[in-house]
């Protein structure tokens, strides 16, 4: 049993027995980083920690309407998703290595799976990633090891996020990781075409895009397969209700970001990386793969059919060292979906589209303020210019009790006076107009 000194007396016996002082434990730590005393307030009865503690978390808390988007977005979440998910069965349940005992977890991820390939019209989908940017990582690398070649091509329309994940796991890799220039919102055909080439592993795009534009890439999946390249798409889920899916398109791998199926934003996570391809590729995809199978009774029973991390495999072997799939946050999307079933998805990414548009009509009303893009389709998401700083602007909106949207000066240059503005099922007419008349009250 190991030996906890708790007084002064046994930590004196503990240091002697180790042949060290109290300063020698902390040699090591640079001088400058040593606090010289520490001034602690006298101690809390239970009650008075709960008062601080929640006067702290408040602090967190600001009642702001919500046209934040760039990825992550404030839909509504059924009362009934948080209540099936928090059964104890699935609020613990630990990783599935043992099938036999955990057949409920299995088949849960199994349901999810399907759902995901239903979502995008592919063949197979894994048990989930971490998020939508690595995700896309590790199907930009899955396109590597099945090409053999090392050259890909992204479109800066793509989620800048997830552009700056790939950057920075590709920092040290022999990687030929080439950007093409979006031309009014919509990807660069002649750019990609003429980078594309023989040694392209990959073509990475996005639908809708970072600025919410909609795009078809069907003749980008025949220039790339022209050549022996893969078409990747990232993808929006809640689109996939009323857009062309990607594998409609042909797309070769699909991920995206789960978090709009039934997740609260939270600060940042824990979210959930879909993944979606073609049956010939299964083999290359990272993660696991829960399938279903008989026993030797006849019996259905659900297997983690495929487990190609290294954990499982020869390390050399592994597709992936990703440790593990979100399997709370997978189910959750999962009841998510079955509750809205597919009339329902479709129903709400049809008011998210038809909000979008009322709210872009009522924004550049405004004197001043105008489209940013000539394309003419858009999801739930819009780019306005404004006649001064975005930046400055989305900051007095915050005072007005709104969260306006996502200067856009950040990851692109040229648009300092851009915002990038969002509008979900949750958003109302009512809100819609308040923050239309904030926003001309901020530019008068």
């Amino acid at each position: 049993m190991p030996f906890i000194a708790n007084t002064p007396q046994q930590q004196k016996q503990m240091l002697k027995e180790i042949g060290l002082s109290a300063d020698g434990l902390f040699a090591d730590v640079p001088k400058e980083f040593l606090a010289k005393k520490f001034n602690l307030p006298a101690g809390m009865s239970e009650f008075e920690v709960r008062n601080h503690l929640a006067s702290l978390a408040g602090k967190n808390y600001i009642d702001l309407t919500c046209f934040l988007g760039g990825g992550f977005y404030d839909h509504f979440i059924p009362a009934a998703v948080y209540s099936l998910i928090s059964r104890s069965e699935f609020y613990t349940a630990y990783t599935p290595y043992q099938p036999e005992i955990s057949q409920g977890t299995l088949q849960a991820i199994f349901e999810y799976q399907s759902l995901i390939c239903r979502l995008t019209e592919m063949q197979a989908a894994n048990a989930s990633l971490y998020d939508g940017g690595t995700a896309l990582y590790e199907a930009m690398m899955m396109a590597l090891r099945i090409t053999g070649r090392n050259k890909i091509l992204i479109d800066d329309s793509v989620n800048p996020i997830y552009r700056v994940m790939i950057h920075s796991y590709t920092k040290n890799l022999s990687i030929d990781l080439e950007e093409t220039k979006n031309g009014q919102g919509l990807i660069n055909r002649k750019e990609i075409l003429k980078k594309l080439d023989d040694g392209t592993a990959a073509i990475i795009l996005q639908n809708p895009n970072f600025f919410g534009c909609i795009d078809d890439f069907t003749d980008i999946a025949e220039a790339a397969h022209a050549k022996g390249a893969l078409l990747i798409v990232s993808c929006y889920p809640i689109s996939l209700g009323i857009l062309k899916t990607p594998g409609a398109m042909g797309a070769d791998i699909v991920t995206g970001e789960g978090q709009s199926l039934g997740l609260t934003m939270s600060f940042g996570g824990p979210y959930l990386g879909f993944m979606a391809t073609k049956k010939e590729y299964v083999r290359k995809m990272p993660g696991r793969i829960v399938g279903r199978t008989k026993d030797n009774q006849n019996r259905t029973g659900f297997v983690l059919t495929l487990q190609a991390r290294e954990q499982h495999i020869r390390r050399e072997k592994a597709t992936s060292n990703i440790c593990s799939n979100e399997a709370l946050c997978a189910l959750t999307a999962l009841v998510y979906m079955s509750l809205l079933g597919k009339e329902g998805l479709k129903q709400t990414a049809q008011l998210c589209a038809d909000k979008a548009s009322y709210a872009l009509q009522k924004l550049t009303s405004i004197k001043g303020v105008k489209p940013r893009f000539e394309a003419k389709w858009f999801f739930n998401e819009f780019v306005i210019d404004l006649p001064t700083n975005a930046a400055d602007v989305a900051g007095k909106l915050i005072e007005k009790g709104f969260a306006a949207g996502f200067p856009l000066s950040r990851y692109y240059e040229g648009m300092e006076n851009s915002l990038l503005i969002a509008v979900t099922e949750k958003r109302t007419k009512q809100q819609i107009g308040m923050l239309a008349e904030s926003l001309e009250s901020v530019l008068c």
